[in-house]
């Protein structure tokens, strides 16, 4: 390629094209190798790695747009790659997080529908405790009862303890 001057306005729209078209490639590449979900992201990361290259790619309408929609890959800089890793990072914890809240809630679920079961075995024994407690109570009456009748029996009449 022959160094280009400002003033050949042909040569530059030639290189700008050229340089869409190899960035393009480069998506093309990376969304063949690299992308396969579910075992991979969606989407993946195509770093470049000086400013001014970042820079007159995003000055392209649309172009980033487009390599997200068609390819499913995202651009990023030296400047905005540290902050889109940790823009990542912490959209995944809160899809792990996410996650495991979902099945706390079945486990509180499950618990909850437990904790019913056990209320009513609760009140089943209720029931059958109150119902030991009345017998018991009835064979203290009975007890009582039988008492009674027995020092009745105990006592003689007068008339029988002069034979004695």
């Amino acid at each position: 390629m022959l160094p280009l001057s400002w003033g050949d306005s042909d040569a530059v729209a030639q290189a700008a094209k050229d340089l869409e078209c190899r960035v393009r490639q480069f998506a093309k590449t990376i969304r063949d190798k690299y992308i396969a979900p579910p075992r991979t992201t969606e989407f993946a990361i195509l770093f470049l790695p000086t400013e001014s290259l970042y820079a007159e790619i995003l000055r392209r309408p649309g172009f980033f747009e487009q390599l997200q929609h068609e390819y499913h890959v995202t651009l990023t800089g030296p400047t905005t790659f540290t902050a889109l890793l940790n823009a990542l990072q912490m959209g995944f914890r809160s899809l792990a997080i996410e996650k495991r809240s979902s099945e706390v809630w079945q486990i509180l679920g499950a618990v909850s529908n437990e904790f019913g079961k056990y209320n009513e075995v609760v009140d089943k024994l209720s029931k059958q405790l109150n119902t030991a407690a009345k017998s018991v109570e009835n064979l203290g009456v009975r007890t009582r009862a039988m008492n009674r009748k027995l020092r009745d029996v105990e006592k003689l009449p007068e008339d029988t303890r002069k034979f004695f």
